[in-house]
């Protein structure tokens, strides 16, 4: 079987696991506060020409979600969202767990918008039992959106305008953030991105590491006493220096950058194979995430050599499905699904 279900299927980068092999009996402190988190941060803080910015590391995504969000909620709010939002669809209730409600915002490309923003606090603000109702609290987004899609430049600029303008915080998951940023479409850079923001995150799971997320925190009053709510939430990993190293090694010599833009090169060859054969895409996705939508007799006969992950039945007979590349994602694979495509159209 060759597997395209996600971008995490394989270890490491072979830079990281030399590095981390590398490192291995040097002795440090404890909980990220060792020399390699250290470096990490300030390579991080450079690339996106950031010196103020707070950088933390902790292991996954559904773990930093949490503990972002709830480090900036009070106990009667909640977070917005779009309804197709990673914290509604796939963190299993993580959110909630913490006490606080998603709010969802309707959209069919993965994105919400400044106007939906202000139409939704504007409601509340104004119904006449907006004080038994929970309280918009921050605005999450990601960034690809589940769908692959892409915010531009203008889009996030109008959207952290009206969340100043109401005092809510954004924060921007990026667990694929590499992948955002250099597909062809992006007409953002890394620094744009950290300006138009209060917190982001920057993926390693999902881009060339064994595990890990980089938190950056731009806004000056969510840094205080963010290092006890990561405690709390599990977050302090003892052996730190092992997020510290994998980072370190990422954004040397730019290779999160590099191994990003493999996986939109591999997925552009994806796109083309399914749409050359006829088949059209459920979404119009320029990052790593492709989604063709096959007729179920089809799919059926291809998922017996490849991996995918279903997205979404399209009717009786044809489903949507996503089929991902990564930053290890390699070139026969890629060619041998070109091929089984191909065979189904004989």
């Amino acid at each position: 079987m060759i597997y395209f279900n996600s971008d995490y299927l394989e270890g490491a980068h072979p830079a990281l696991l030399e590095k981390l092999n590398e490192t291995n009996m040097v002795q440090t402190v404890g909980y990220g506060e060792d020399e390699y988190c250290a470096a990490a941060r300030e390579k991080i803080k450079a690339a996106c020409q950031a010196p103020e910015a707070d950088v933390h590391f902790l292991v996954g995504g559904t773990q930093t979600n949490t503990t972002v969000i709830a480090a900036i909620l009070r106990p009667w709010q909640g977070v917005l969202s779009a309804v197709s939002g990673h914290i509604n669809c796939h963190e299993a209730g993580a959110i909630e767990s913490t006490g606080h409600k998603v709010i969802t915002l309707p959209t069919t490309n993965g994105k919400i918008t400044a106007q939906q923003v202000r139409d939704y606090v504007e409601w509340h603000k104004h119904d006449e039992s907006t004080e038994h109702i929970v309280q918009p609290g921050m605005v999450y987004i990601s960034h690809p959106t589940e769908g692959g899609t892409l915010y531009t430049k203008a889009e996030l600029t109008e959207l952290y305008g009206t969340c100043r303008e109401y005092g809510l915080p954004l924060f921007i998951d990026g667990a694929r953030l590499g992948y955002g940023l250099m597909a062809d479409e992006s007409d953002m850079t890394l620094p744009e991105l950290a300006r138009l923001c209060d917190v982001f995150y920057i993926g390693g799971t999902k881009v060339g590491a064994l595990f890990g997320e980089a938190v950056v925190i731009m806004n000056e009053s969510l840094k205080k006493d963010f290092r006890f709510i990561m405690k709390q939430r599990g977050g302090r990993m003892a052996k730190g220096r092992l997020l510290g190293v994998q980072f370190d090694a990422l954004f040397t010599d730019d290779l999160y950058f590099k191994i990003s833009r493999h996986a939109i090169e591999m997925a552009h060859q994806i796109r083309d194979i399914f749409v050359s054969a006829g088949y059209p895409l459920l979404f119009d996705s320029p990052t790593n995430q492709q989604y063709p939508i096959m007729p179920d007799t089809e799919l059926a006969e291809i998922g017996k050599r490849f991996g995918y992950e279903y997205w979404e039945r399209v009717d009786a007979d044809h489903s949507g499905v996503r089929f991902c590349a990564s930053w290890a994602t390699k070139q026969e694979h890629v060619d041998a699904l070109r091929e089984a495509v191909n065979a189904l159209k004989k």
